[in-house]
């Protein structure tokens, strides 16, 4: 019996449910009200449809975010300098923070409700558990900077999707300055030398 290919329409409902919830996180005041529920009405569908395609609402809101994400990841595996891999360690760790709080910055919502939609710790993720990985490669190739691995997941903590809506939502940071100071942030971190840690107390 010859294989059965998908539906076309299933495809489609696809497309569909994915460009209601891109629709709805662009202009929604917060990510809470972008419900399942919300999603499906807006893409014309039912709620099963929407989790036959995804599974549940954390499924679609990684292949959301995964959608969008696809030009930086083109970028930084394939792409020219500052992102590409061609670029020297301690100019493209710079270049990478900035792009990602860009993106955060222009996807506020969607990356509010990715980093919060999680039964396990965020940082198991798959979105994090990626730039932490390239991170913790590129740190370990500068010299002199040591536990490559800590200062990977204090680096990403400058960036997360929380603080930036502290910042840029609640305390109104302008974007050009909330960019400069995480390169002055990044500066200070790849430019300092090794630290003995303190002698455990008595």
């Amino acid at each position: 019996m010859p294989e059965r290919k998908p539906r076309k329409d299933a495809a489609r409902n696809r497309q569909s449910v994915l460009a209601a919830a891109d629709a709805l996180f662009a202009r929604c005041e917060s990510p809470e009200g972008v419900t399942s529920a919300a999603i499906a009405a807006e893409a014309g569908v039912g709620k099963g449809t929407l989790f036959r395609a995804f599974g549940d609402r954390p499924g679609l809101l990684r292949a959301l975010y995964e959608a969008r994400l696809e030009p930086l990841r083109e970028a930084v595996e394939t792409g020219p300098p500052p992102l590409g891999p061609t670029t020297a360690p301690r100019r493209r760790v710079p270049a990478l923070l900035d792009t990602l709080l860009c993106f955060k910055l222009d996807n506020r919502s969607l990356m509010l409700a990715l980093e919060e939609s999680g039964n396990s710790s965020p940082y198991q993720a798959d979105h994090y558990e990626r730039w932490h990985g390239l991170l913790d490669t590129l740190l370990g190739q500068i010299p002199g900077l040591t536990d490559s691995d800590f200062t990977a997941h204090a680096l990403l903590a400058a960036i997360r999707a929380d603080l930036v809506e502290q910042l840029a939502g609640h305390e109104r940071v302008p974007r050009e300055r909330m960019r400069a100071q995480l390169a002055n942030f990044t500066a200070s971190v790849l430019d300092s030398g090794p630290v003995r840690a303190p002698a455990n107390e008595v």
